[in-house]
């Protein structure tokens, strides 16, 4: 039987045992105190299964939203008060909720032959919702479309091509018409799991798409030498520039520069930093986030364990983060960082302190891949 088969059988059944309305709300929703009262989006497993969560910068549960597999990421309609996380890659589903708990959550299924890639985005005026997927039979990307005027549903109403293999996040731009598309290059296929079936014909780029009309506006590939160089993650920095995060599927010893920076119209530039903190991040970046200020980006890599950050402008190294098995980051109100593990850590990682500190352990928790400021 094909593993996409059971995978839709698993997630039908837990929605018939958990029924549309079915929501864990713990915490009320209020202003929290301490250090940061801002409000973040995490998907964690804990012993009450898996969940996408609303904390504070402590780490203190508001709410928790029950998911059938582990989660990925999250798109946010802040202006709404809701967000939709993703299943991880090949993902078969996906949850509408209410990050405020008033209203019970909504699943989404993506279309026969169609699975999400973990990531998706809302238009400004919230009325659509676009997701990375995989045409996987026909071995090529698309960006799912959504009608989601609607507060609680979202239903598909079309697609449009990512003009590559594998996209995985997909960002809106500041001119509020145009998404970029880090396109992959990698190409899976759910019956084989996350296998690279390309390995000699990769394709990485980045794609930047009319939001209305679906064209490809511009396409930035990296040099030849680089295709197995996977372009996975995005953020925007303060002067609306993209910075992406890669992950090497060449031979271990092959260390080439895993972070960039695009400025439409000119080409990908690459920062590879100092060779002792690029050779600690073992060829993989898992999340990128802007701090507030806009100058700053980190770069988690929790394979290598430690988190790294870049000075905006100009693409130089400024410090070496050390957090095990650290993936999740998201801008902290009053500057720096707040970072997630696998471990169940929530730190904050203050401006040049070059340590992660006040240090919060939740335990029986794992926090997921991505942290998302509300």
């Amino acid at each position: 039987m094909h593993s996409m088969e059971i995978d839709r059988r698993r997630f039908l059944s837990w929605l018939a045992a958990v029924g549309a309305g079915a929501a864990a709300s713990p915490g009320a929703w209020a202003a929290a105190s301490g250090v940061d009262s801002a409000f973040y989006l995490a998907a964690r497993k804990s012993p009450e299964g898996y969940q996408a969560t609303v904390i504070d910068g402590q780490g203190r549960l508001q709410l928790a939203v029950p998911m059938p597999a582990r989660g990925h990421s999250f798109a946010i309609d802040a202006a709404r008060g809701r967000a939709v996380v993703f299943g991880r890659q090949p993902g078969f589903f996906a949850v509408v909720f209410d990050t405020g708990g008033k209203a019970p959550p909504r699943t989404i299924v993506p279309p026969e032959g169609r699975h999400f890639f973990g990531h998706g985005v809302f238009s400004p005026d919230g009325k659509r919702l676009f997701a990375t997927e995989n045409d996987y039979d026909a071995g090529r990307g698309v960006l799912g479309i959504y009608d989601a005027s609607e507060a609680g549903a979202c239903r598909r109403i079309g697609e449009f091509s990512t003009g590559g293999i594998g996209p995985h996040e997909v960002v809106l731009m500041p001119d509020g018409r145009t998404l970029c598309v880090a396109n992959g290059g990698i190409l899976t296929h759910p019956d084989y799991g996350k296998l690279t079936l390309n390995a000699a014909d990769m394709e990485p780029s980045l794609a930047y798409i009319d939001m209305a009309t679906g064209d490809l506006l511009e396409q930035h590939r990296l040099a030849p030498s680089l295709h197995r160089l996977s372009i996975r993650h995005l953020v925007l920095d303060g002067s609306g520039a993209v910075w992406f995060g890669c992950q090497h599927t060449g031979p271990a010893q092959e260390q080439p520069p895993l972070v960039g920076r695009h400025r439409r119209g000119k080409a990908p530039e690459l920062f590879a930093g100092p060779a002792s903190v690029l050779r600690d991040m073992r060829n993989y970046v898992g999340s990128l986030a802007c701090d507030v200020s806009g100058t700053r980006v980190a770069t988690s890599s929790p394979v290598g364990g430690c988190v790294v950050v870049w000075d905006a402008a100009t693409g130089k190294f400024l410090e070496r983060i050390a957090l095990f098995d650290g993936c999740g980051v998201a801008p902290r109100r009053q500057g720096g960082f707040v970072l997630t593990s696998g471990q169940g850590e929530v730190a904050h990682a203050l401006p040049g302190d070059g340590q992660a500190v006040r240090q919060f352990l939740s335990s029986g928790v794992a926090w997921d891949n991505h942290l998302r400021r509300v």
